[in-house]
């Protein structure tokens, strides 16, 4: 089953090692290749790495035909995910949604047989209200994503949908909490997820380490569930929906982070300060009091988290270990 990764960070890299497990052989799509980081995750001598980019159909096209790939996970985000489109709202609308159409053509010239598409919990995070409180089908039903990244997700769902209904296209579509976890490359995830990275990092060097104040009500997922809920999404089959949550099943506040890491590496010294400004991460939203709900997730694709928090710091913190110091 040659199976297609567009982008090689954060969740590409541990779905290229869970098709590796299963015996194929993937091929990862990667603008920017980057052997040593993703060397770390995968044994490169079992993928295939092709330079290209997914805003140039040609590329999608060139490799989906000479790969003969049946089915694509992609992957691919704008840099910084919602801070980064904050930033570069250009940039973000082009990769998120142009690119997605890009791979939803190309699924639907070659006959593809299956895409799956990364989606995000902002899609909860950062909306008004879906119903009017009047009860009423008015302008205000609607749903308003309160970022661009958010906006993007959006259109990137709706893509996937109107594929699938009016070309018969089987798209699923996986909507991840905050991602984090081990990469050691440029790039991989949003602010929060950056975080993560900088607090393991600067604790194991025994140097004070900072996590900013988090709004309340935030759920985040390792790296390894998200690729395992993205890999299963790409597998399974019978499916009676197309949206499936992918998360921890527990919202944390900075305090909960910080605790866990400090359970992990005794004597760690971890201060919460500042926070994520609105500036860099959009308006305030309102907080949510409870995980998504994955019932869905389990039923049909079997996906249970593997990683709480704690056990999540545990595989961080070895994989960094067992690599030495870390680089920049």
């Amino acid at each position: 089953m040659p199976v297609l990764i567009i982008g090689s960070g954060l969740v590409g890299s541990q779905a290229a090692r869970l098709e590796v497990e299963r015996g194929e052989r993937p091929v990862i799509l990667e603008l920017n290749p980057q052997p040593e980081a993703l060397g770390e995750i995968v044994d490169l001598n079992q993928v295939s790495i092709v330079p290209g980019d997914v805003l140039r159909p040609l590329d999608l096209a060139a490799v989906i035909r000479r790969e003969g790939i049946t089915h694509i996970l992609h992957t691919a985000a704008n840099t910084l995910l919602t801070e980064g489109a904050q930033r570069n709202p250009y940039a973000a609308v082009e990769l998120n949604i142009m690119g997605t159409l890009n791979v939803l053509e190309a699924a639907r010239l070659f006959g593809i047989q299956r895409v799956v598409l990364s989606s995000s919990a902002v899609l909860y995070s950062s909306m008004a209200p879906a119903l009017d409180p009047a009860g009423g089908l008015t302008e205000e039903a609607l749903p308003r994503p309160g970022t661009f990244y958010a906006t993007t997700k959006q259109a990137l769902e709706g893509l996937g949908i109107n594929y699938a209904q009016t070309f018969g296209l089987d798209v699923r579509m996986v909507r991840y909490a905050a991602v984090f976890g081990p990469w050691r490359g440029r790039g991989g995830g949003g602010g929060p997820t950056q975080r993560f990275r900088e607090l393991v990092e600067r604790g194991l060097r025994g140097e004070d380490a900072t996590f900013p104040a988090l709004p309340p009500g935030i759920e985040f997922v390792y790296s390894k569930d998200a690729a395992r809920g993205t890999v299963l999404a790409c597998h399974a089959e019978g499916l009676k929906s197309r949206v499936f949550n992918i998360g921890m099943g527990a919202t944390q506040t900075s305090e909960s982070i910080a605790e866990a890491f400090r359970g992990v590496v005794p004597g760690a010294r971890v201060a919460l300060q500042g926070g994520i400004t609105t500036t860099a991460a959009g308006p305030a939203t309102p907080a949510r009091d409870a995980a998504m709900d994955r019932r869905r997730a389990e039923a049909e694709l079997g996906y249970r988290a593997q990683y709480d928090l704690r056990s999540a710091f545990e595989d961080y913190v070895q994989f960094y270990r067992e690599r030495g110091a870390t680089r920049s």
